[in-house]
């Protein structure tokens, strides 16, 4: 699926981090979100690298990636601590300013960085979220019930590591066929993957505390923070199909997130939540004119 692309394992100081390297141009970090790894990125992988030094990575936690204890209160999964291991993983490959697309999880972890490393991003492209506390903050019935997966995997260990621990692949298979438009959107080598790593405890724990400091240090950080904006170009994309579509103004809430709200740009693709995999040519399309820019 990275044919060419070389395979790193990296200390960024807290943990090590795997990785996908390859091509040439300017520095791209792609990032992951849940249940997922680097390899959600493997329809664009190919052709991101004709054009960037394309470096995709797997979250602390997740895919290849270590997996460290997640400590009181859980703070080795917040945002600040999953962000700092980009920057240092990208600044151990030379790159100490760099352009990022982020899916999910993986999105929250580069707002974070936006917020906490400004002078590290050239272009920032969030797919198919809205902030954490915005989404907290706005949940009510119909959205809980759609993402009722924030509520379970942020209960105390070892409630919803059990239950998964007694069908990951099922587990695995509900969220990504719910999610999206089926499980037929995903490549079977991409979805061995997926079920590959679910099947390792480890990685169902380091899921659960990626949530549960989602729920606790994260809403911390993030307001504290509330008055903090992002500063570099901004590309937000969601599915038409998706949850943000039906429950926000996704565009405009990044707006309200951003310094210069008329740096933001956004569009709905044809997808659902999983826009690489779902919706890729739409997705590249959009996504390379805006990572191009000065």
């Amino acid at each position: 699926m990275f044919d060419g692309f070389a395979t790193r394992r990296l200390d960024t100081g807290g943990t090590t981090i795997h990785a996908r390297i390859g091509g040439a141009g300017p520095p791209l970090l792609l990032l992951h979100g849940f249940p997922q790894s680097h390899v959600m990125w493997h329809p664009l992988a190919a052709a991101l690298a004709e054009r960037f030094t394309v470096v995709a990575a797997d979250l602390r936690g997740y895919g290849d990636s270590a997996k460290p204890p997640g400590g009181p209160p859980h703070a080795a999964y917040a945002k600040r601590a999953m962000a700092r291991d980009m920057v240092r993983l990208m600044a151990t490959l030379g790159f100490a300013r760099f352009r990022l697309a982020a899916h999910d999880r993986g999105a929250r972890v580069a707002h974070r960085l936006a917020l906490d490393h400004p002078d590290a991003l050239d272009r920032l492209a969030l797919l198919d979220i809205v902030p954490t506390r915005t989404l907290f903050e706005a949940t009510d019935m119909a959205l809980a019930m759609a993402y009722e997966h924030w509520f379970f995997l942020a209960q105390p260990a070892p409630f919803p590591e059990t239950m998964i621990a007694g069908a990951p692949i099922a587990y695995l298979r509900a969220k990504l066929g719910g999610w999206g438009t089926g499980l037929a959107a995903f490549a079977p080598a991409a979805l061995a993957e997926y079920e590959r790593a679910v099947q390792d405890p480890a990685t169902v724990h380091a899921m659960c505390e990626d949530y549960r400091a989602a729920a606790t240090t994260d809403l911390d950080h993030d307001r504290a923070d509330r008055h903090a904006r992002i500063r570099c170009p901004l590309l937000v994309l969601w599915g038409e199909h998706g949850l943000m579509h039906r429950h926000f103004d996704v565009a405009q809430t990044w707006r309200a997130k951003h310094a210069e709200p008329a740096r933001v740009s956004g569009a709905a693709l044809p997808a659902g939540h999983f826009l690489v995999e779902e919706a890729p040519a739409a997705t590249l399309a959009a996504l390379v004119p805006f990572l191009h820019g000065g």
